[in-house]
């Protein structure tokens, strides 16, 4: 068995509940209430801007050139792409980036950015690698088990963002991640592999959990 496909097995309980959480199910469904969604979008920014960094530092981590390379490519998406189609989407909400990099991050947020960080500038280079992928691999298997929802969703809006991650295109990405976790964690320890990529599954319902529930710093 893979090293990814083990993974995503032993995350599998986690797994389940985003698939279940109200916001992701309401979004995918068109039920969703606008302020809970603004508040994803515009807390998404700072994600965005980190998760390009952290890609930055694993790279500076990697055992190979070829395996640089990759991963740079990868960031390169995060910096051109899906930046850009943030940017694009920030503004049919009537926000500027400017505004959005001016919103304080709610601790969830900030947490999990730093729980990548932190794991990217300590841990070896597989353990990196490994903490990335479930932020990327939730979203594509949210899309294809949410699929039928999205169908029939009467937001235009929603429909939208979250057809993104249902693409040929975002799957093949994500297909990618994959592979190289499964090439650079081959013959590596498997517990702390577990652990990193276990953590970052928690963050990513946290995240969704955060959101949802409008969460703010004490005052």
């Amino acid at each position: 068995m893979n090293v990814s496909r083990r993974l995503r097995e032993d995350a599998d309980p986690v797994w389940q509940k985003i698939f279940r959480h109200p916001f992701v199910v309401e979004l995918y469904e068109g039920r969703l209430p606008l302020e809970k969604f603004v508040l994803y979008i515009l807390q998404d920014y700072h994600y965005l801007v980190d998760a390009i960094k952290n890609f930055c530092l694993i790279a500076s981590r990697a055992e190979t050139a070829d395996q640089r390379r990759r991963v740079l490519e990868i960031a390169h998406l995060e910096a051109v792409s899906e930046l850009q189609s943030y940017e694009q989407f920030l503004t049919k909400l009537g926000y500027t980036v400017v505004e959005a990099a001016a919103v304080e991050p709610i601790p969830a947020n900030l947490s999990y950015r730093s729980f990548l960080l932190a794991t990217s500038c300590l841990k070896p280079f597989p353990e990196s690698l490994t903490a990335a992928l479930p932020c990327f691999w939730t979203y594509a298997a949210i899309a294809e088990h949410h699929r039928t929802r999205l169908g029939e969703n009467p937001q235009p809006l929603y429909r939208e963002w979250a057809s993104v991650y249902g693409t040929d295109e975002y799957q093949q990405l994500v297909v990618r991640l994959t592979a190289l976790v499964d090439e650079v964690t081959r013959t590596y320890p498997y517990g702390p592999l577990r652990e990193m990529f276990v953590t970052a599954s928690r963050y990513e319902y946290l995240y969704w959990d955060a959101v949802y529930g409008q969460e703010s710093w004490p005052a």
